[in-house]
């Protein structure tokens, strides 16, 4: 099936990734989390192609992308986003980067620095994802939650589609999903074979991106849109983190999804406020 405005970009011998490229104006790239793809985009693609020029990719070893034994980690996933941005010959680029694919903007940053970013919007996710104090800090999970998950769940196909579906439905939404939905979101899931997404999984949970996330909120404006149920954590690490972030709370993981009119209103707000 033609996806519109969709290419492939090489960024490395075998490896192409996978990008829609719509519209014209301020260029914005999305960047989805952690074994997802450019679709879970789409109600934000329509709505900003009509006065953005507006970039999905999909990392490597996602969706469309090449899979790779090679580079599956945010390191290489925020120099793979440097390529993206000279292949495309972005200026003044805005990132807005869901989940894990917070930590390849982070990433990017650590490379980069900001000197060709205009602004950055984090959805739902901490720059530590993983710390023995919990209560405290805005973490994924306690850290035997996360251990179980990557040794139970995502060492074979069948249980990574359990595990997907069960945060799908407990996380990521606060309605309940249709069935067509929920097989949707697991089978772009499926498409990043589970051994990589154990590798994944791992790079992202280990990952300490606190300082980038300070010089971030200190050099461009910064959105950070945090799901409500950890909304008290969230807030509260971030203001210590990222002070000069503007913070908003809305809905589950997919707020952008569910509750896409509110959230695209939101983040071009944003924008306008920081044109």
């Amino acid at each position: 099936m033609a996806i519109q405005g969709g290419k492939y970009i090489k960024i490395e011998p075998g490896v192409e990734l996978f990008v829609q490229d719509v519209g014209i104006g301020d260029p914005i790239v999305f960047i989805p989390g952690w074994t997802f793809t450019t679709e879970v985009f789409s109600k934000q693609i329509e709505y900003f192609q009509k006065t953005n020029r507006v970039i999905v990719m999909d990392p490597r070893s996602h969706g469309r992308s090449s899979i790779t034994l090679h580079g599956n980690d945010y390191v290489t996933h925020g120099a793979d986003l440097v390529k993206v941005i000279e292949a495309l010959e972005l200026k003044n680029v805005t990132l807005v980067g869901w989940s894990f694919g917070c930590l390849t903007i982070w990433e990017y940053i650590k490379q980069q620095g900001t000197e060709n970013i205009k602004s950055l919007a984090f959805i739902d996710l901490s720059p530590k994802p993983l710390s023995i104090n919990h209560e405290q800090d805005w973490v994924e999970g306690p850290l035997d939650e996360i251990a179980a998950a990557y040794t139970h769940y995502l060492q074979d196909r069948d249980k990574q589609r359990e595990f997907i579906s069960g945060y799908a439905t407990g996380v990521m939404v606060q309605r309940e999903l249709e069935e067509n939905e929920l097989s949707w979101l697991v089978e772009q899931s499926l498409k990043t074979p589970h051994y990589i997404a154990a590798n994944l999984f791992a790079s992202g949970m280990f990952s300490d991106y606190r300082e980038e996330a300070k010089l971030a909120s200190e050099s461009v404006p910064v959105l950070t849109v945090i799901a409500e149920h950890w909304a008290p954590i969230a807030k509260a690490f971030t203001e210590r983190i990222s002070p000069k972030s503007s913070i908003e709370v809305l809905g589950g993981h997919l707020m952008f999804w569910e509750h896409d009119e509110k959230f695209n209103t939101m983040l071009e707000n944003f924008l306008m406020e920081n044109s």
